[in-house]
């Protein structure tokens, strides 16, 4: 059995792991970890997926904003490989979706695949005006209102926004406000 849940300090090793796994030691150098670099996921919103005890999904999602306009990004969502196909990368987003609206935020931005995030409602609208800190493949930047309206207007170059790492203790990583 797999269960979606919160992510917990112990998982950081093996998550790390497990998206090396899945996209390479290169996956770092990609323009959406400029804007993770230095902080730590929304709170509430960090789930890891584990069976028997084993990190086998992440994803985890970033406040950033542009010009006044606060979005989160999303990323990176990574499944085991001997489970990809299976429904659980759609089961972590179906619930990193569900708990962004629940919380409140108005919009989920993303550089990813088109054509399977466009499942979730992610498409190109209201992105236009949009840029991410790096170079991005433009049709690969995605955007979901959870709020109606939430991108309006919405131009810039999104920059990070959210808590800051600041240091590591027994209980997981502190959090400091930007």
């Amino acid at each position: 059995m797999i269960t979606i849940r919160d992510e917990i300090a112990a998982d950081v090793p093996a998550r790390e792991a497990l998206l090396d796994r899945c996209m390479g030691e290169r996956r770092t150098a990609k323009s959406s970890e400029r804007l993770r670099e230095g902080r730590l996921p929304a709170e509430g919103l960090a789930l890891t997926a584990e069976r028997d005890g084993v990190v086998v999904a992440t994803v985890r999602l970033w406040h950033v904003e542009a010009e006044g306009c606060r979005a989160l990004l999303l990323g990176p969502l990574a499944v085991a490989p001997e489970l990809q196909g299976e429904g659980l990368g759609k089961a972590m987003m179906h619930e990193a979706i569900a708990r962004a609206a629940a919380r409140g935020h108005g919009a989920i931005l993303l550089v990813g695949d088109a054509p399977y995030y466009a499942r979730f409602g992610f498409d190109g609208r209201g992105m236009a005006d949009l840029a991410m800190p790096g170079p991005v493949e433009r049709a690969r930047f995605l955007g979901l209102e959870l709020r109606p309206g939430a991108l309006a207007g919405a131009s810039g170059v999104l920059q990070p926004a959210g808590a800051l790492v600041t240091a590591e203790g027994t209980d997981g990583l502190r959090r400091r406000a930007a």
